[in-house]
């Protein structure tokens, strides 16, 4: 199940002790299965959903202009192809391409610039969340800085720690910017946008950020005990296939 809905085995399991909770699932030979409560709120989850979809259908309105940011100068009148590079809405001139469209004014590059008669759609691949996890150990290991460090360097996209601990054994770990607050909304956004994501939390909090991810339509997460020394990841077991 967690395969099927791109997620780790640890954030299924999370979610079905939220539902058990909540009185919506229980455990009956050695399954989870729904109980009345469960799929009466089921039913009513789906209803609102349809109602949902059916409002924004009938607000849907086509977009014929937008802003993005040059790539190149550019000139009044120039075709141009709209893409997503980390993150922002870039246009640069192309007469081809999945999304396109006519630059209203003249533009230099770096700046915004006014694109109307817009065609096609911008490709748009969510982009995956990594989690590491710290342990009390972890806090203590006079190595922990350069672990962090060989973790961040070979991240692209948005680093964020959830929790003092995190942010402070993170901070000093790396030059980089690291968010603290809001971070799994934050990730959540770059995630959407095609931004690949780095989270460092404490292995206590882990349960409260993956909550944050029980949304429709997650992106792709990973779970993982930070690397020891030599690269491994204790207790990480293979997955069949692999």
């Amino acid at each position: 199940m967690a395969e099927r809905l791109g997620l780790t085995v640890q954030a299924a399991s999370h979610s079905f002790r939220q539902l058990a909770r909540r009185g919506l699932v229980e455990v009956r030979d050695g399954r989870y299965r729904p109980t009345v409560e469960g799929v009466a709120w089921l039913h009513e989850s789906l209803r609102r959903l349809v109602d949902d979809v059916r409002g924004r259908v009938d607000r849907l309105h086509v977009i014929r202009s937008t802003r993005a940011v040059a790539l190149a100068d550019l000139r009044a009148g120039t075709t141009v192809s709209l893409e997503v590079e980390d993150g922002v809405l870039s246009a640069r001139p192309a007469a081809s391409g999945p999304s396109r469209g006519r630059v209203t004014r003249a533009a230099r590059a770096g700046s915004l610039v006014e694109v109307e008669d817009l065609e096609g759609i911008t490709p748009l691949e969510v982009a995956p969340v990594r989690v590491r996890t710290l342990s009390e150990p972890d806090l203590a290991d006079p190595e922990l800085s350069r672990r962090l460090a060989r973790e961040v360097s070979g991240t692209k996209g948005f680093v964020g720690a959830q929790g003092l601990e995190a942010f402070h054994s993170l901070s000093r770990a790396t030059q980089r910017p690291v968010a603290r607050f809001g971070v799994a909304a934050a990730s959540l956004e770059a995630a959407r946008l095609g931004v690949p994501s780095l989270v460092v939390v404490r292995d206590r909090d882990l349960p409260q950020l993956l909550a944050a991810f029980a949304v429709a339509n997650p992106p792709p997460l990973e779970v993982r005990p930070l690397a020891s020394t030599r690269g491994s990841y204790p207790g990480r077991r293979r997955r069949r296939g692999r």
